[in-house]
């Protein structure tokens, strides 16, 4: 699938692109039938009345990941990105017909590591579902980059993302620092099998829904960088889907 200058020059200079029609309904249809069949009583499924979240989720439902790495996927990835990124992140988000869960502006600073090392350039230490996660120094947030899979048509009635372009090229941005006299938000309207190309450090936020849709997403982050020596990324593999021990610290 071919990838336009436009929306090249889209990720490099607004921090995000959106492709349409990368998954067919049929692909869609088989994502979510694999994904209701899921054991929900694992630690890393999250289930309240205003969102349902899967943390790992290429590791606990492994049999989706030929569906959801289809040809398009990876040719879009090959062509903004080349060969050397892997995945570091996943997980699946559903925000139910009348949630009134909302997620206020900020960036995407942390990342999901085996352990807690102090260690020179990583901060703010947390731990979810047996989870670690920790802000690293800000050149591996620059390298990652987000693909946010849309099951649903998505827009501003049902909790699409609204962003402040070109936010991620200014460091590490505080919510409390944004100066309304000189930033736009804009609204980013996905349709079902679309995807979200994204940089976490660009500033976003999502509102309730106020409609009787759904909106279904798969997020997952990739990244080139090798982390400080004894850290290693949780869910580390190559696009190609080989796990591949060496890509660690």
């Amino acid at each position: 699938m071919d990838v336009s200058l436009d929306q090249r020059h889209q990720i490099a200079d607004r921090g995000f692109a959106v492709f349409d029609n990368i998954y067919t309904s049929d692909e869609i249809e088989n994502i979510e039938s694999i994904i209701n069949k899921a054991d929900r009583s694992k630690k890393t499924f999250r289930q309240t009345a205003d969102l349902f979240a899967i943390r790992q989720f290429l590791k606990e439902i492994p049999v989706v990941k030929p569906l959801i790495f289809n040809q398009k996927l990876k040719s879009i990835s090959k062509a903004l990105f080349g060969n050397d990124y892997f995945v570091v992140k996943s997980i699946y988000f559903d925000k139910p017909e009348k949630s009134n869960w909302f997620v206020a502006w900020h960036q995407d600073l942390t990342i999901s590591v085996d352990k807690k090392m102090e260690t020179t350039g990583y901060s703010s230490w947390t731990i979810k579902q047996d989870q670690f996660a920790v802000q690293p120094p800000v050149e591996i947030l620059k390298d990652i980059f987000t693909i946010r899979i849309h099951l649903d048509d998505t827009d501003e009635n049902n909790g699409a993302l609204k962003v402040i372009p070109g936010s991620h090229l200014k460091g590490i941005y505080r919510a409390e620092n944004i100066d309304w006299n000189k930033e736009t938000q804009v609204t980013c309207n996905v349709n079902g099998g679309g995807v979200m190309i994204m940089r976490p450090l660009l500033m976003h936020a999502s509102d309730r829904t106020t409609s009787s849709k759904t909106r279904r997403v798969i997020h997952i982050e990739f990244s080139s960088a090798k982390l400080a020596e004894g850290l290693n990324w949780v869910e580390a593999e190559y696009f190609s889907i080989q796990l591949h021990p060496e890509i660690n610290g």
